[in-house]
Order: structure tokens, then sequence, then C-alpha cells
């Protein structure tokens, strides 16, 4: 137990507790954090249903309830329409609301800036911009339909957005910049092309028939050996081509209605990320100018219900076109995915990648949530998990608050092992019973500790010494196997402990033993966590022959 007490011990001083630089990320090993006050910090989050923070009445008793459930971290909406009513006049009375009630309550806030797209559409810019289409133009398909969706090809859109973006993180700077109750900023929502596989306006045409951008031109040839691997194997099948238009470059697309993970009208798709990536990059550049906190984009995800761009969003943020981002959109910081669907672990592999850290601000809640929080804090070094419409019935964020219960005491920990290898997240239900990974020396397995009962469970584990675990989970059975049986072959239990972290300091409860744990005489070494709640256990092996 010494072990874990140094280490919880020592937590308190790996950092200067005051800073004056502005939120920012930094890395630590192969994570990134996020800093605030001069501080790592882990974002136990939830986003607000997209209407909430239109009212100050509305908005007001939201904080308090938000605090209540756990959360330290609360992402909400600010928008373009309700800022900027008439060109050039600005009205910050919402978004003082917002600040003023969550640093009352101890809450940081993510804002997503809903400008000049959200879910596609461009329903929140001013009325000033949506009626006047000479000047701010739209999106057209195929056929010549004007879509609802700005396009990106509207030199005034985006100066406008810029502007207005631009003014607001003055603001925010003004208000804020002591107490960092604003932490990050999301340019715009899940932005790209719906209804159409790209933008078929005469100004995307002409640009789709030119050569490709010259700063795309270098970007490849410098990048050529880290290049996400679905852009660099069209870009090899057509030959490295540094010059021509986009077909010329990256091929003509191919459709396939069979395959959801085949990449249809790809070539399209990159068109666009490119010149999203190129409009987003600008109104974020403008937003750091006056304010220089990360900012990031999310994502509307490839899916079996949206397989092929048009039915996502075109020029979305994903993974097989962040290079358009990293090219042209170089102040945002990394690309976020917003996950609804079942196949969370492939989504979270996907965007976790070519040094992308992973952001999740929205996601599912209830028990799929609360285990997929786990899951992602100690997978993938996760800086956010942010479940939405978390001011919906309260009574369904038991499973939340519970989770963030125990997520809010291990934060620290977390913090200290993100990037070091020491951490695995556990993610299992009646599918996937099972989960087998090695970490510390061991072959670790992760099974449904009731398998008769249809649900889903998560955990995490760190290991915190030498044959030393801090395991985090509910309804979960874990069983230890030496992955270097030569050494010694056997593995027993030394002490296993229940507890909890009290202001930093572990506090043990029970000792485990007996039928509170697996022996290695009758069903192998291990743990069990009980269904009803999540736990914290302390266990240290021990190895003989």
């Amino acid at each position: 137990m010494a072990t874990l007490n140094a280490e919880s011990q020592s937590i308190q001083h790996i950092v200067n507790p005051k800073s004056d630089n502005p939120p920012h990320l930094e890395k630590q090993g192969t994570a990134t954090r996020l800093i605030v006050k001069g501080k790592p910090f882990l974002m136990l989050a939830g986003e607000l249903h997209n209407s909430s923070t239109s009212n100050t009445s509305y908005m007001r008793p939201i904080w308090a309830h938000m605090a209540k459930i756990h959360l330290n971290t609360v992402i909400a909406p600010v928008s373009w329409e309700l800022i900027e009513d008439q060109k050039g006049r600005f009205d910050f009375s919402l978004p003082d609301s917002m600040i003023m009630g969550a640093r009352k309550q101890g809450l940081h806030l993510i804002l997503t800036w809903f400008g000049s797209w959200k879910n596609s559409s461009s329903t929140y810019a001013p009325s000033w911009v949506k009626k006047n289409f000479h000047q701010f133009p739209y999106v057209k398909d195929q056929s010549g339909k004007t879509l609802e969706i700005l396009s990106t090809f509207g030199e005034a859109t985006w100066e406008a957005d810029a502007n207005a973006l631009r003014r607001l993180m003055a603001h925010i700077k003004e208000i804020d910049k002591k107490q960092q109750t604003v932490i990050m900023v999301q340019v715009e929502n899940e932005s790209g092309v719906l209804l159409s596989n790209r933008d078929y306006s005469d100004d995307a045409n002409k640009a789709f028939l030119s050569d490709i951008p010259a700063e795309l031109s270098t970007y490849l040839t410098t990048n050529k050996n880290n290049l996400a691997p679905e852009l660099y194997s069209v870009w090899k099948a057509n030959g490295f081509k540094t010059k021509g238009n986009w077909e010329s470059v990256f091929g003509k697309s191919s459709f396939d209605s069979k395959d959801w993970k085949k990449l249809s009208y790809y070539t399209e798709e990159l068109f666009m990320a490119y010149y999203y990536a190129k409009y987003i990059g600008i109104v974020a550049n403008t937003g750091k100018s006056a304010y220089r906190i990360p900012m990031y984009v999310n994502a509307w995800l490839k899916q079996p219900e949206t397989p092929y761009p048009g039915k996502y969003p075109s020029g979305g943020p994903l993974p097989q076109v962040i290079d358009m981002y990293r090219c042209a959109a170089k102040a945002i910081d990394f690309i976020a995915p917003d996950i609804y669907i079942p196949q969370f672990t492939w989504v979270t592999d996907q965007f976790h990648r070519l040094g992308n850290p992973l952001m999740i601000p929205e996601t599912r809640g209830g028990a799929w949530g609360a285990a997929s929080a786990f899951y992602a804090f100690g997978e993938h070094d996760a800086m956010c998990f942010s479940p939405f419409g978390i001011d919906g019935d309260y009574s369904k964020n038991a499973e939340i608050k519970n989770a963030y219960m125990v997520l809010d005491q291990l934060k620290e920990i977390i913090l200290k092992n993100q990037g070091k290898q020491t951490m695995r997240g556990i993610l299992i239900d009646t599918t996937t019973e099972i989960q087998r990974f090695n970490l510390g020396g061991y072959q670790i397995e992760a099974r449904l500790l009731d398998k008769n009962k249809n649900h889903v469970e998560g955990g995490i584990i760190i290991n915190t010494a030498p044959e030393e675990y801090l395991i985090a989970g509910k309804g979960l059975d874990i069983r230890f196997t030496p992955a270097t049986p030569e050494r010694l072959p056997l593995v027993a239990i030394e002490i296993a402990n229940e507890g909890s972290f009290k202001n930093g300091k572990w506090v043990k409860g029970r000792t485990l033993n007996g039928n509170e744990i697996n022996t290695s005489i009758f069903s192998g070494t291990g743990l069990k966590f009980p269904s009803k709640s999540y736990t914290i256990q302390f266990v240290r092996l021990y190895r003989y022959e």
C-alpha cells in the first residue's frame, strides 16, 4: 500500500498550481493534455441541448444541476444569430450569462460556435446573412438546386463569420482571461455538404476543375510519409502528382453500395474537406488573434446509416480527410467525433491516430455512455468525454453521475499516467464478452461478471508500480496471467483493497478476500467488480512456482 500512497501524495506536486497562461494544449509522452491555470485538466463533461443557452432565464438553473451530477465542464452553444442580429451590432448578454452561471458552480465551459454551419445546415447564421444570398452564396447540388448551406466559396461569408468570432473571443478574453472559465472553442458544428457529394455552384465547379491549390501540393510533398493511409493510397495510385485538377491528382471517384466502410466519392470528399478547412481555418485563426485558446472541429460520422458523402456531411473533419484540415486549417488543434453508433471502439481507433488526440464532445449517455467514458480515458488518453443533452431528463443521468463520481477521484492519477502506456480501458458487452491485453508484465482478461444480463460494462486499469494495479469498473471479472511465465509461472494476490480517493489521497476500505476475489486455486487470480455501481480497487500481486 505504501507505493499507492506515495503515488497519490505526489500528485499534488506534479505541476505549478497557478499560471497566467491561457488554456492551452501540451504533450506528455504520446498524449495531448489540456492545461488550465498551469495544471493538466481532464474534462468530465456534458453537452447541453442546442437551444438551452438561447434564454438567460431558461439557462439559469442548469448550472447547479450540472455540478450535482459531478461534471466539471459543460459544452454549450453560442449562436451567431443571437450575438449579431444586425450587422456590426453585438450583444454578449447570453454568453455572459453562461460564463457567470458556470463560474458560480465551479464549472468550465467549452463554447460551440454555431456560425455558418450546424449539422451541415446554415440555420444559425443571422437573417441578414441568410436572406442576402447574392452576397452570401449557398451550395448547389448536381442538378443545380440550391441547398440551405452557406457555400465555402463565399468570401464575404467567411469574413463576416470570422469577424463575429473575433469579437466574441475578444469579449471572452476581457471578462474571463483571469478566471479561465472558458477553456476551449468548437468552431462550427458537423460541417460539410449534405444531400450532395460536393458543392456544384459555379465557383466550386471552377475550383474542382482547376489545379489543386499550391499549398496542398507543398503539403503532400512535405508530409508524403505521414499522410492518412486512405489519402496516400489514392495519391499513389495516380502517380503522386503534385499538379493537375482534383480528379487528375486523386483519381475519379467510385461508389460502393455494399460496404459502408469503403470510401465512395472520395475525391469529392477531399475537395470539400480542403475548402471547408480553408474557411474554418480563417474563422479560427481570426478568433485566435483575439484570444488564443484551443479550438477544434467535430464530425458527423460515416456509418452504416449514412455510408457516403452527401449522406454524411461531405468535407467534414473525418479521419480519412484529416490532412486537408492540417494543410488548410492550421489554427484548428484537432478533429473530434460525435459518437452515437454502436461501433464505439472502431470510431475511437480511427480518430486516435496520426497524432490526433481523442476528445469526444458528443455521445450517448446512460449505462452505455458511462462504460464508454472509462474506456476512452483508459484506452485512448482522452481529454474529454461528453454525453449530449445532459440537461434533459435529469433522472436519466444516474449512470453518468456514478461514473463521474469515480472518475473525478481518479482524474489526477489518470492525468499522471497519460501518454506513458501504463493504462488500458475496458469495454465489454453481451456481444463482446471478453477483452484481453497485456499491461505491466501480465496478460489481463476482462469478462462480464453477469453473463445473463443484457448490458455493457466498462472500466479502467492503471499499472501504478511493478505488480500493482489500480482498477475502477462495474460488473467486471478481471483475471491476471503472467505474460512472461518463464520468470515465475504462477501468480496470486498479495493484497486487494476497496477504497476511494479523498483530496488526492488513497483511503482504504474493505480488505477483499475469499468470495470477493478470484483465487488461483479455484478460478484463476483476479478481482470482481459488483454490478450495482462503479468501485475502485487496488491489488498487489506476487509470483511463485
